[in-house]
């Protein structure tokens, strides 16, 4: 069994100080309450689902239906890897990457939910996992080292992201050569918390990601997409947004 490092078991109480809390972004009434540091980055031509919990479902029923076992295991997850978990919620893709990748790998726990980081950084302490870390994001911000990454999950919650152009590009420099971007959704309207692989595909590539493999798996609730980077990002004021109307050319699934 691992031992707590100490950064693990004064989080809980970092984090309920507000000393680790994120500031509240400024807002523009004149803008429609966007963030300021959104505003040059469009906005989302499509519903943005609102969050209404940290945690997806029951963990034993998706462990029975080895779930992050196998987005683990078509995500290339190997000990040693450096993974960000972005959008944590309550931990259950955390603690298991955690095994995965060994004393060797290490976790960061991303979410901009405080409630919910203090609920993992308790849960942290309580298993002994040296090798995570927690950090809290903004809206348009995951706030992730550049080069530093050889996966990012975004499991379930993309969707809820309400600057998804001003996200996913200062994502973009977060992952190392070589790294990949894994989204796990649900295939339906982005009202109804999820969104269709063709408009998730066209998000991404607008502000420099390819999509490199989707697999649509019976443990999995929903698709799981796989993207890489390219050479370049776009400026901002270059990106243009995807319309749903994409989503009527679903990608087809790449593998087994």
């Amino acid at each position: 069994m691992r031992r707590a490092s100490a950064l693990a078991r004064l989080l809980p109480v970092i984090l309920a100080s507000g000393l680790f809390a994120c500031k509240p972004l400024a807002k523009d009434d004149a803008t429609g309450g966007r963030a300021a540091t959104a505003q040059v980055f469009p906005r989302a031509e499509r519903p943005v689902s609102k969050i209404v919990s940290t945690q997806f479902s029951n963990e034993a029923d998706r462990d029975l239906q080895g779930e992050a076992a196998k987005v683990m295991e078509l995500a290339g997850i190997a000990p040693g890897m450096s993974v960000a978990d972005v959008g944590a919620g309550e931990g259950y893709y955390t603690v298991r990457l955690a095994e995965q990748v060994g004393p060797r790998g290490r976790v960061v726990a991303q979410d901009i939910d405080g409630d919910a980081l203090r609920r993992l950084g308790a849960r942290v302490e309580h298993e002994r996992l040296d090798n995570v870390s927690i950090k809290p994001g903004e809206v348009d911000d995951p706030r992730l080292p550049e080069r530093s990454f050889d996966r990012i999950l975004l499991i379930h919650m993309y969707h809820e992201v309400d600057e998804p152009y001003a996200f996913l590009w200062r994502m973009w420099p977060a992952l190392k050569p070589g790294g990949k971007v894994v989204v796990v959704d649900m295939d339906r309207p982005t009202e109804r918390h999820g969104i269709a692989p063709s408009l998730l595909a066209c998000e991404l590539a607008a502000v420099g990601f390819r999509l490199e493999a989707i697999h649509r798996k019976p443990e999995i609730a929903g698709y799981f997409a796989q993207f890489v980077a390219e050479e370049t990002r776009p400026e901002p004021d270059k990106i243009r947004p995807c319309r749903s109307k994409v989503a009527k050319g679903a990608p087809k699934d790449t593998g087994a």
